[in-house]
């Protein structure tokens, strides 16, 4: 990994901080640090399963045991679920994985590397998106999972497949978005990470992963147009399983706030990210 340790403290950006040419400058420099990225992304992936006896192989086996144990409660339990449910519930649990790793790595980003954060100079921002990043490789392992489900449950999904680049391009960028807001947080009030962890759980259960989007009543249908993993995991259901166009204006909606936060963020990372030193 090469790095260049200037300060503690970073110097502002050509053009100052807060400034259009500063903002420029700021993401230039990400991009001039895309080694570091990528190094970020491939000693994140090493790190979590490392020591571990059965190594990589959890990066398939962790999310079929959550499925499993989920199907178990709801079918073998409650006696719920009905025709199609197995590969309705994976298509669900392996999204709403993926979204759920990047808001907890992402929380953590920041304060994980502290120690090399308070000896060199490098681009905050970087860190959220190595985590989103990290975990968007995981997901596709998750797709293979999916495909096996989708296959052995006799479905063969059509042309809709070309557009699961353009869903994930689109919930990668909310990642981002929402990692951005929580890394910088995190640095400063570090019990958000636990506040998080359960509301993140709360947003699960009233996301449509579990339960079909028809159960819920018609007075409350509202939460799910306001709720973009609701959008997701009905655009990734209608490629997979139903051969059906997904939302795309509600997907594409959500990428686009989610484009606009992010610039905000990189905004505020450029005028107020070396306060996180002192924090830290």
């Amino acid at each position: 990994m090469n790095t260049e340790t200037v300060h503690t403290e970073p110097t502002p950006p050509l053009g100052g901080r807060g400034s259009r040419a500063g903002l420029v400058q700021y993401v230039r420099e990400l991009l001039r640090r895309r080694d570091l990225l990528l190094y970020l992304v491939t000693s994140g992936l090493k790190a979590q399963h490392r020591n571990t006896v059965l190594g990589y192989f959890w990066w398939l086996l962790d999310p079929l045991l959550g499925i499993l144990i989920y199907y178990f409660v709801v079918v073998i339990v409650f006696g719920r679920g009905g025709e199609g449910f197995g590969a309705f519930l994976v298509v669900g649990m392996i999204v709403w994985r993926w979204h759920n790793a990047v808001i907890s790595g992402s929380s953590r980003s920041i304060v994980s590397q502290a120690g090399i954060i308070t000896q060199v100079y490098l681009p905050k921002a970087m860190f959220p998106m190595g985590a989103a990043l990290t975990h968007l490789i995981n997901f596709g392992f998750g797709l293979i999972i999916i495909a096996i489900f989708v296959l052995a449950s006799g479905i063969r999904p059509g042309a809709e497949l070309l557009w699961l680049p353009y869903i994930m391009a689109m919930q990668l960028l909310m990642s981002v978005a929402m990692g951005l807001v929580l890394a910088y947080i995190c640095s400063f009030v570090r019990d958000i990470d636990t506040l998080v962890a359960h509301l993140t759980r709360l947003w699960f259960f009233f996301s449509p992963v579990i339960w079909q989007p028809d159960m819920i009543p018609a007075r409350l249908r509202w939460l799910n147009t306001l709720n973009p993993m609701a959008h997701f995991l009905g655009a990734y259901r209608s490629i997979f399983l139903y051969g059906e166009l997904p939302a795309l204006l509600e997907i594409t909606l959500v990428g686009a706030g989610s484009v606009a936060l992010a610039a905000l963020m990189l905004a505020f990372y450029n005028r107020h990210e070396h306060r996180i030193i002192k924090a830290l």
